[in-house]
């Protein structure tokens, strides 16, 4: 099929590199502008639009697909259908009627459950049992279009949402390849908007730890929030970044140290039940097994983390 490709970061590359392997002709590239990244905000290139140049498919950048220049670029083009993975625009009306098969877009969740910018993100922060993909029909609303297929996996029980983020950009070109192949045949299914809910993105705010929460709540965020922004709390007054933890025995004030070994590790209190924190970091140091750091770091039992 002649398409063209909308994607933008790491989840949407594997569904490019799968349409080039299936022998589509992909016509064009729309990814989002080169941005500044890192601490020296060198212009930087989005993943989707390096793969593109590799393998020599034109590509554009618009700010915008709500002028008439760019959507008659778009008609010239003259795709059968539009593929959009995570390209961070909404396509306006005049772009979703373009292509005679429409816009087909590859999300990264169980819809209607978690429609919006950081689904799973959020399947792992709520503490969902099953997470997924579903290719959709594309709508004028926010990941709104009638489901086409869905695809779903079980969350580890202590998989980060980088990792399910990971399996699931592969398990989206799959099944990209399997909607494409099966287009004609497919009875698209609308959504349930009454068991939608809407995860939206992901901020630094909501990193830092309520300790009066559950040990399994506070577990699947610290999991939800790694590889980004990463769960905070405080000690002695110094951010203290957690990457890794795992349910612990143990009660006590919510926060409290219960114990902190260099040899057993360091559990801390929740509301209910306990967690062993097992990969933290000081911000300014260095990130490390929670067993490494007591070694240099001697903390008392009973010091309350979240304590400004």
């Amino acid at each position: 099929m002649r398409i063209v490709f909308m994607g933008t970061p790491d989840f949407a590359v594997p569904s490019l590199q799968a349409l080039i392997d299936a022998g589509h002709d992909v016509c064009a590239v729309y990814t989002q502008p080169d941005k500044p990244q890192g601490r020296k905000q060198i212009l930087t290139a989005p993943p989707v639009k390096t793969l593109a140049l590799e393998h020599d498919i034109p590509v554009f950048q618009p700010n915008t697909l709500k002028n008439e220049d760019e959507q008659a670029r778009l008609r010239e083009l003259a795709p059968e259908v539009i593929i959009v993975v995570a390209y961070g625009k909404l396509l306006p009306k005049a772009v979703l009627d373009i292509p005679p098969h429409g816009c087909i877009n590859v999300h990264g969740s169980l819809l209607p459950r978690w429609r919006g910018a950081a689904p799973i993100q959020w399947a792992v922060i709520a503490g969902d049992e099953m997470a997924g993909v579903t290719t959709m029909q594309m709508a004028e609303g926010l990941d709104t279009g009638d489901m086409l297929l869905t695809y779903e996996t079980k969350v580890g029980e202590k998989e980060t949402a980088g990792e399910l983020f990971d399996r699931l950009a592969q398990s989206g070109a799959e099944l990209l390849t399997q909607t494409l192949v099966k287009l004609d045949e497919i009875e698209p299914r609308p959504q349930d908007d009454a068991q939608s809910c809407y995860a939206h993105m992901l901020d630094k705010q909501m990193a830092v730890i309520d300790w009066s929460k559950s040990a399994h709540e506070i577990d699947c965020l610290i999991r939800g929030l790694n590889p980004w922004p990463i769960a905070l709390t405080t000690l002695s007054g110094e951010r203290l970044k957690v990457f890794a933890a795992e349910k612990a025995n143990g009660r006590g004030e919510p926060g409290t140290v219960l114990e902190a070994d260099p040899k057993k590790g360091l559990t801390v209190a929740c509301g209910e039940g306990a967690l062993g924190l097992t990969e933290i970091q000081l911000v300014g140091g260095k990130r490390m097994k929670a067993t490494d750091f007591l070694r240099g770091h001697a903390i008392e039992v009973g010091t309350k983390l979240g304590d400004e």
